[in-house]
């Protein structure tokens, strides 16, 4: 099993952890950690994008001139693509973007990225996170002291006073144990987790 360090707020380690090698240790698959990212940003298109053809554009019902003896190129309507004001070819229409992917191509995908932050070193526990107010200088001390700037912040509970309080720097989200994803561990250089956000992971994903 891997070890990591624990450290708590002032950035100072406290002790060592073993991770287990069932979600932090397993083999990385790209194509999976591709396939999840690509379905995420998929699903949050909103595919309302429309635009009209040759057909749905208005007017354009009688033809301009007559078809020989102008001297000038044949022409059927007004509203030919190639004409101002005309439709447009393959015109986009509303659309679904969303599909599939199967809920364990989703579990590889999730373990192979915390895997890759373990490996990369870019994987910091700490022992516990807590604040006894709302206040953005808090968190900004903390991630001073741990020596990172962007960073995604994972939680066993739903802590008002460490969400509030870290909402307002830029670079830095939070997310629960049930709602962190592979997109969101990708973009963030760093990975924050505290140490009873580690067993809740281990304990769903093992």
């Amino acid at each position: 099993m891997a070890k990591v360090s624990v450290f708590n707020m002032d950035g100072k380690q406290v002790e060592e952890l073993e991770l287990n090698d069932s979600v932090f240790g397993v083999e990385v698959k790209p194509h999976l950690m591709h396939q999840s990212v690509v379905q995420q940003l998929a699903n949050k298109r909103q595919g309302t994008q429309s635009a009209k053809t040759r057909s749905e554009v208005r007017g354009g019902g009688a033809k301009p001139w007559r078809q020989k003896g102008t001297g000038r190129a044949r022409i059927g309507s007004i509203r030919a693509p190639h004409w101002t004001g005309g439709g447009v070819v393959f015109a986009p229409k509303p659309r679904d973007y969303s599909f599939k992917l199967n809920k364990k191509e989703k579990r590889i995908a999730l373990k192979s990225a915390l895997s890759a932050r373990v490996a990369d070193g870019k994987f910091i526990v700490l022992d516990s996170l807590e604040f006894n107010e709302i206040k953005t200088k808090n968190m900004v001390n903390v991630l001073d002291n741990l020596k990172v700037g962007k960073a995604l912040i994972c939680l066993d509970a739903n802590d008002k006073n460490v969400i509030l309080s870290s909402r307002n720097i830029p670079n830095v989200q939070t997310a629960l144990t049930n709602t962190i994803n592979v997109y969101d561990i990708l973009r963030y250089e760093t990975f924050i987790v505290t140490k009873a956000a580690v067993a809740t992971i281990e304990e769903v994903y093992a």
